[in-house]
């Protein structure tokens, strides 16, 4: 029997809600961890602990938060997009070469029909921006996570700079700096090994009940869904 009213909206949408929820729990302790941290870092330069709601301002948090969602919305975005070009024979993740898939299928021959989402009715290049709306709203969001992180590594690094006594820089300055590219690319190289990973482990392990697995009796060379 399946579930209605509130309960049902819940189970429906429970993978999202689950991973919302334990994004808030850890945001929180990491806030909390950096809020803690900082103080200890400006005490053992002789200078007052801060509040916890001044805490929020400053580039020690900020350049932390953006530095990871950074990473994970890049990785995302070219998941989504190479998957749409690239093969890795038996993996449920790829598609199937030499196939036609349904992703395949031009939603301008399926315009009429009621339950069609308003972009394909509507057509045109409404309709050009949708069709490729997921992979360009993760990269829009690396982009934005990606200056993030830059305007906040530079304010705390500003900050490092004068606790040690040392002169500013400009935001160009660090971010066409060793530091800043160090802190990005120590991420990206693990997001791309982790989706790689995935890829292949897939071919030859399964995890049953998850529809990033292909059913446990499926041969190795089995390839999507």
């Amino acid at each position: 029997m399946s579930a209605t009213g509130v309960a049902g909206w819940v189970r429906d949408r429970s993978l999202t809600l689950t991973m919302l929820a334990l994004f808030v729990i850890c945001a929180a302790g990491q806030i909390a961890a950096g809020w803690a941290d900082y103080n200890h870092t400006v005490m053992a330069h002789g200078d007052a602990a801060v509040s916890l709601g001044a805490y929020v301002t400053r580039g020690h948090l900020w350049e932390a938060l953006f530095e990871n969602w950074e990473s994970e919305f890049l990785q995302m975005s070219a998941f989504v997009v190479l998957s749409a070009y690239l093969y890795q024979v038996g993996s449920p993740e790829s598609r199937r070469p030499d196939a036609h898939e349904l992703v395949d299928a031009d939603p301008r021959s399926f315009r009429d029909q009621s339950d069609a989402p308003w972009p394909v009715r509507r057509g045109g290049w409404i309709l050009r921006l949708y069709e490729y709306s997921l992979g360009g709203a993760l990269f829009l969001l690396f982009l934005v996570s990606f200056v993030g992180h830059a305007i906040g590594g530079w304010v705390a690094h500003n900050a490092d700079q004068r606790l040690h006594g040392e002169p500013a820089i400009s935001l160009v300055g660090y971010a066409t700096s060793s530091r800043f590219w160090f802190e990005s690319l120590q991420n990206w190289q693990s997001e791309f090994l982790s989706v790689g990973a995935v890829f292949f482990l897939a071919d030859y392990l399964r995890q049953r009940g998850s529809p990033d697995s292909k059913p446990a009796h499926a041969p190795h060379a089995e390839t999507g869904r």
